[in-house]
């Protein structure tokens, strides 16, 4: 199985300006492309977290995802982020798993923040999502779904474990930092996966101020990669799956792990 090559954006969000904020994107990818399998963006990237979806939401033929599209096959890359999607129930806060080929998955977001009112505008989703890329098993996941590890819990049937890299996006404030960076450590061990959280910078209109901490993470816990706090950086990282099949091979409880059902 060959390596992942993963490019991790950590940025400051213009306010409710999806136009800008595609623009930055898009030359920061511009500028740090080097064949990398896997573009990730924070979560609500276009907007910053919470904004009116009545105002900013979009549908899957919307701007972004056509801009997502477009970006995804001229570098031959996944790229990955959330913006809120406006579907037949209302709006979700949304990742959008897109393919360099147009073809796209996506992800609602199962815990949708209530303490900061995300759950008068936005429905939860219901599904897990995991895709595959180059026989990597995939799990994408948003912001406060950290903090529930039963929601992100790894599974192991048939000798195979459901995923090998479970992934973070957020809009998470410098106040509670420490869980942040806490949990997505205890998340890479629990699981015995890869982890990779990517965070915003930046204070948004409300006066909320992101220090990032986006961090990459091996199975054992150990940290590969780390943005510096409070400042635009960008992460490029290959992940050896040789690395992970060893470690899973020396150390595999995933056969003592408890079976369970979420409802």
């Amino acid at each position: 199985m060959q390596d992942l090559k993963i490019l991790a954006i950590q940025s400051d969000l213009h306010w409710e300006n999806p136009v800008k904020n595609r623009d930055d994107f898009e030359k920061k990818i511009e500028d740090n492309f080097n064949s990398h399998h896997l573009i990730i963006l924070p979560e609500t990237f276009t907007t910053g977290f919470p904004v009116n979806p009545g105002s900013f939401a979009e549908t899957t033929e919307g701007p972004t995802i056509k801009w997502m599209r477009k970006l995804s096959s001229g570098y031959n890359a996944v790229i990955t982020g959330t913006i809120l999607i406006q579907g037949k129930t209302g709006y979700a806060n949304t990742l959008i798993w897109m393919q360099p080929d147009g073809e796209y998955d996506l992800y609602e977001k199962r815990h949708v923040f209530t303490m900061g009112g995300e759950h008068k505008n936005i429905t939860p989703g219901k599904s897990k999502l995991i895709v595959d890329l180059f026989g990597w098993k995939i799990c994408p996941m948003i912001c406060y779904d950290l903090r529930f590890p039963v929601w992100n819990k790894n599974t192991y049937k048939n000798n195979s474990f459901e995923y090998d890299l479970a992934i973070f996006v957020a809009n998470w404030p410098a106040v509670r930092s420490y869980p942040w960076k806490t949990l997505l450590l205890a998340r890479a061990i629990e699981n015995q996966a890869y982890i990779v959280g990517v965070n915003r910078v930046g204070e948004d209109n409300s006066g909320i101020n992101y220090s990032g901490d986006s961090v990459i993470v091996d199975p054992r816990g150990n940290i590969i990669s780390q943005a510096s706090a409070n400042c635009n950086q960008v992460l490029s990282t290959s992940l050896s799956y040789d690395d992970l099949q060893n470690f899973r091979r020396n150390f595999n409880v995933g056969p003592d792990w408890d079976s369970f059902t979420i409802h």
